[in-house]
């Protein structure tokens, strides 16, 4: 990389050491922010670009990284799929981004994929997703499947003794490839086919009249119904306005939410809504000395009506491994950043670990919350950290493979033909 005269003039006051990691970064280091700051997903994505910036500003107040300080390059994809992948064209073409923060939905993330592969980019991922992937330019710091939907399922079905099933979602891949790995998991665990109601509606919608008195119906017959929600963006307001106009609370029919955190519920009158679910990684309402710390510096920087919520801790994790991984490798080059990714360990922010593993997904705790009056969550369940498997074992041709970067060089590993195959998607 470039070596600048701010750089060479910085290193004049650090150790050889010091110097020497120092003269592999160009300064200042710049790391892309791509998140939505428009459309029907900035509802969810404003916050985590305001989150990248605090965590930039944070490290630079802490002397920066191999002697330089870091600059936020933030671009706005506008919730327009595929103005995501042109954007993170731009981030690393144009301006030469080390690494990207970015994306939530999953159909954004896969637009973005070929290009940051061709490119040899590194993109952190934040939010809950399908799995069913595995890219080596792509460290997914959200949930998989195994950390949260397969958990949440487990809740309604052992605690809430729910019988019968609504899986409503918006119509991309996250909801329709977790729905599908739930639907076996669901008949595996003894639920018929006629008791699961699966519904896809556009991103935005908002005229949930007709669903909500569908689900309401499934009660009829006095057995137990359960709603799983993979609604994302603005369309969740609607929805839950809908639930109240028809009189439904979580004591008739529960809903656990994946894609509805604390920022989302900052916009809705939750008065109808406590008791209702939801399953993330992360709540603020969480009890330690480091979420203390990290909802206090979060509302003295932006306000005391904001909150934090669970992309916004993998943030918080990802941004913090990438640090010590560039520091450790003594440079941002991407490939020697990678093989400095494995095995970093990074408090979290409800008391334990999280690590990154061989298949570039994280260990994380997972937690069930109930919605509470305040638009917070009252944590009813936490397990230990449990390791993200990026292909599930509920779909035959996803249960052979394994993902392991550094010790296979691969993604897509079948165990059976012990090779390496790609996986075409069916959305």
């Amino acid at each position: 990389m470039r070596i600048t005269q701010l750089t060479l003039c910085s290193t004049l006051l650090a150790s050889a050491a010091g110097l020497a990691s120092a003269q592999d970064a160009e300064c200042p280091i710049k790391v892309g922010v791509l998140h939505s700051l428009s459309g029907t997903m900035a509802i969810s994505e404003t916050t985590l670009k305001d989150t990248v910036e605090m965590l930039v500003e944070q490290q630079n107040e802490a002397g920066g990284v191999l002697g330089c300080q870091l600059e936020a390059v933030v671009v706005d994809p506008a919730s327009d799929w595929p103005l995501f992948a042109e954007k993170a064209r731009e981030l690393l073409t144009v301006h030469e981004v080390d690494v990207i923060f970015g994306n939530w939905t999953s159909v954004s993330r896969k637009s973005v994929l070929p290009v940051i592969e061709e490119l040899n980019g590194l993109l952190f991922y934040p939010v809950q997703y399908e799995g069913e992937e595995s890219s080596k330019n792509v460290f997914y710091t959200g949930a998989a499947p195994n950390q949260q939907a397969i958990p949440a399922v487990d809740y309604f079905l052992e605690e809430l003794g729910i019988e019968r099933f609504a899986l409503l979602g918006t119509d991309y891949v996250y909801p329709r490839t977790t729905n599908n790995i739930l639907e076996a998991y669901l008949k595996d665990n003894g639920v018929a086919e006629a008791d699961i109601f699966v519904n896809y509606t556009p991103f935005g919608h908002s005229d949930w009249a007709t669903i909500v008195s569908d689900v309401v119906a499934m009660a009829e017959e006095g057995r137990p119904v359960g709603v799983i929600s993979t609604i994302n963006g603005d369309a969740n307001v609607g929805f839950y306005k809908e639930l109240a106009a028809q009189g439904v609370d979580a004591s008739d029919i529960p809903v656990v939410a994946f894609s509805v955190g604390e920022e989302e519920l900052s916009g809705l009158d939750t008065s109808d809504l406590v008791g209702h679910l939801a399953a993330w990684n992360y709540f603020q309402s969480a009890d330690t000395p480091e979420n203390e710390a990290w909802v206090a510096a979060w509302k003295e920087r932006m306000g005391e009506d904001r909150v934090t919520n669970d992309p916004m801790e993998a943030h918080y994790i990802g941004f913090n491994m990438w640090v010590q991984a560039v520091e450790e490798a003594g440079t941002t080059d991407v490939d020697a950043v990678r093989d400095a990714m494995y095995g970093q360990e990074v408090p979290n922010l409800t008391g334990g670990t999280a690590i990154m593993l061989p298949n570039h997904h994280l260990t994380k705790p997972v937690l069930i919350g109930e919605i509470t009056e305040d638009g917070q969550f009252d944590i009813i369940s936490q397990t230990e950290e449990v390791p993200g498997d990026a292909w599930t074992d509920f779909l035959p041709e996803s249960a052979v493979l394994v993902s392991d970067w550094p010790g296979l060089g691969c993604g897509m590993y079948n165990t059976e033909t012990e090779s390496c195959v790609q996986i075409e998607s069916n959305y």
